[in-house]
């Protein structure tokens, strides 16, 4: 199999196997409870806290652990949300369905919230001063995500929290995409929330955390016996957040050399493919930020005969059924028509991706099409 579809979910990097294999058995206790092992398992899991606070940028006292970045979309918006007086939201068209998801469901609980989307540019960017125009005296909470997955865009995150803090409205921002591709500084992004997802840079899945800016109040959504700040109930999961700490180090160490290599061998993979085609395919949203790993193509035929003539392909295309996935949402967010979306196809590298593996593919899909 060549793997090229990291940006839905990347393998477990040996050392974080290694890192988290003693939590499962061996150190097993909870940090609460009243013996010295348990208090060694909570230094660690502080010392992990530490770790994925320096790959973001901030003190680990801003990090609360999750269940990846589901919940943490979710604990921040209604977390933000849930006592707020009820008013207008504004969210970008490209969010992930768990951002989408609980803003959906405010209107059903009250018919006082009011949610609206931010159109997205042809080019798979927000603006930031369409943002600023949509503000209302009653805006609560301004969602918008901090890179694409489909097409790679990067948002101006920053200077949409410039104008809504100006405002005194809070951001949120899904910035799973980001970490492990490119350097993430959540104090410049100045969003006030900020969803982490281990499973998305070669951490374990069911582990992610929420950056929560210093002073910011959050209420729980979900409850029990308290943990995390007193906003997630329940036992840690351990071997999950020691992972996720893990991953955060590699993160942060390898983060700026994997970033040049990963648009190296991602261009090398465009020209490689169009060289072999008749038509060169379309590279959507090209001249736009995007991050180093992803490309979404247009090719000239319909992109799911890939996964008929080329098994050995793991990427993504658009599936049919309904309700549109993210893949169809984001590219319908940008303008394409479905018969375009029906004839792209996403690619997404990671830190074990080969030349090799990129040639391969890229000859595997040119014949799929003389096929």
């Amino acid at each position: 199999m060549i793997y090229l579809d990291f940006n839905r979910t990347t393998p477990l990097a040996p050392s974080v196997l290694e890192a988290m294999q003693p939590y499962w058995s061996t150190h097993y206790m909870l940090p609460g409870q009243e013996h010295a092992h348990a208090h060694a398992v909570g230094e660690a899991l502080e010392g992990a806290r530490e770790s994925i606070a320096a790959m973001a940028g901030c003190e680990s006292f801003e990090i609360v652990f999750t269940s990846g970045g589901t919940e943490a979309n979710n604990l921040a918006i209604l977390g933000l949300l849930g006592a707020a007086e009820p008013g207008h939201v504004l969210v970008s068209q490209l969010e992930h369905e768990s951002v989408l998801g609980p803003l959906s469901g405010l209107p059903r609980r009250d018919p006082r919230w009011t949610i609206e989307t931010i159109p997205c540019a042809p080019s798979g960017i927000i603006s930031p001063l369409k943002v600023e125009a949509m503000l209302r005296a009653d805006t609560r909470l301004v969602c918008l995500q901090g890179a694409n997955a489909i097409v790679g865009t990067i948002q101006p995150v920053r200077e949409v929290a410039d104008r809504c803090h100006n405002r005194g409205i809070c951001v949120h921002c899904d910035a799973t995409q980001m970490f492990g591709k490119v350097p993430v500084d959540v104090k410049h992004l100045r969003a006030d929330t900020v969803a982490i997802s281990g499973h998305k840079f070669y951490g374990p899945k069911g582990s992610g955390a929420i950056y929560v800016r210093r002073g910011l109040q959050l209420d729980p959504i979900t409850f029990g016996e308290p943990r995390e700040m007193g906003l997630r109930p329940g036992a840690e999961n351990i071997p999950g957040c020691i992972g996720l700490g893990a991953a955060a180090s590699l993160a942060e160490r390898y983060c700026v050399e994997a970033n040049d290599q990963l648009a190296e061998l991602r261009d090398h993979f465009v020209d490689h493919l169009s060289e072999q085609l008749p038509t060169p395919p379309l590279v959507l949203c090209e001249a736009s930020p995007r991050l180093p790993n992803t490309v979404a193509l247009e090719l000239p035929g319909d992109a799911r005969r890939i996964h008929d003539s080329a098994r050995e392909l793991a990427l993504a295309t658009a599936q049919a059924h309904s309700p549109p996935d993210e893949f169809t949402r984001s590219l319908r967010a940008i303008g394409r028509s479905d018969s375009q979306i029906g004839r792209t196809l996403r690619v997404s590298l990671g830190w074990t991706t080969s030349n090799e593996q990129v040639e391969r593919a890229a000859s595997l899909i040119a014949e799929a099409f003389d096929s």
